[in-house]
């Protein structure tokens, strides 16, 4: 195993930003750039050992500093929507961003996905590792608190990216950290997902308005196009949602232990992608918003629907939502979850 550290191109004020490059010894590749603690790309095999990059993303770093979609990249300080952009905590009401219709959604204007993080690489017996530091002031993007985190990238050799996510604070604030990679398991800009097979080990899932922001009812996916607790393809009944699936699954067995919560299979390649986490919810996302102006690695165009997103997190809106799991964190306590992101082929 293996991790190599290579420029990646400098931001405005003249900052260096790196790309890691890490291999295990089955010959999967994971590329991450401090920018944003972003996943670059993702290398692995088919079932004839046709290895491909199953992540979107860009070559260069500019294309990842004009991106608004948030491709590959490590989401906080609040990932999914804050309704309205306004929280009270504590008695005192709190004012952030709208930047996404009357809401706010994935940290704001320069959320953590547009900020250089402090890497450090890392070595284990099975496993190398990516360590990235970021200590959020308090006030940014109008946040209580000196928020403290760490995100640690691991590629095993069991196939793996495991993301640890961990962090602490000196005043009470909100804290919902994931990763937002778009994955295609047919390769990267290889046309619509929509063939591929989904599981999602949730019975429920939280009702939204119009605006995207859940109402608070939680609701049965039970007959219903939500329904994903048998393997179905993404496409199968995806007409029936206006305008895609982008939805909060409340996952079952959410008792804080790290276990299956979806599954993936890309029936033409063989190649298969199960998710584990620790989080008690997960954003089903269908990539309704790409276009062909986005134009990803190796000039591949990136469509409507040609890529998916698993995002394990907190429910949206959380800090406005009481009966939801809490998702503010206090000084003495330590944020941590875990999510796996693991790769095999059939």
């Amino acid at each position: 195993m293996k991790i190599e550290q290579q420029p990646f191109g400098q931001v405005s004020k003249g900052k260096t930003v790196d790309l890691y490059i890490l291999e295990n010894d089955r010959g999967v590749e994971a590329r991450i750039t401090n920018y944003g603690g972003i996943l670059v790309s993702l290398m692995v095999p088919d079932r004839a050992g046709k290895v491909e990059d199953v992540v979107l993303g860009f070559d260069h770093l500019e294309g990842y500093i004009a991106d608004n979609c948030f491709i590959g990249a490590t989401i906080g300080r609040y990932a999914n929507r804050i309704g309205k952009g306004t929280f009270t905590l504590d008695g005192k009401k709190y004012k952030l961003a709208i930047n996404d219709g009357p809401n706010h959604l994935h940290g704001g204007v320069k959320g953590f996905n547009k900020v250089i993080w402090d890497a450090e690489p890392l070595q284990a017996a099975d496993m190398v590792g990516l360590k990235l530091h970021y200590l959020s002031r308090d006030g940014e993007e109008n946040y209580p608190g000196n928020l403290d985190c760490t995100v640690i990238y691991w590629l095993s050799n069991k196939n793996e990216i495991i993301i640890e996510y961990s962090a602490t604070t000196d005043k009470a604030t909100p804290v919902n950290l994931t990763n937002h990679s778009y994955f295609n398991l047919a390769g990267q800009g290889r046309g619509k997902i929509l063939e591929q097979v989904l599981m999602i080990d949730a019975d429920r899932y939280t009702v939204f308005d119009p605006t995207s922001i859940p109402t608070g009812e939680i609701a049965e996916v039970k007959d219903t196009p939500l329904d994903f607790r048998q393997p179905q393809a993404i496409g199968a009944r995806i007409n029936q949602v206006r305008g895609g699936y982008d939805h909060n699954y409340v996952l079952n067995q959410a008792d804080g232990s790290l276990r299956l919560i979806a599954r993936v299979t890309e029936p033409f390649t063989g190649r298969t992608m199960e998710v584990y986490t620790t989080k008690p919810g997960m954003q089903f996302y269908s990539g309704n918003f790409l276009t062909d102006s986005i134009h990803g690695k190796s000039g591949k165009t990136y469509d409507k629907h040609y890529a998916f997103c698993l995002e394990t997190q907190y429910y949206p809106d959380s800090p406005n939502q009481p009966q939801f799991p809490n998702s503010i964190l206090r000084p003495g306590e330590r944020y941590y979850h875990k999510t796996v992101y693991s790769f095999n082929n059939s």
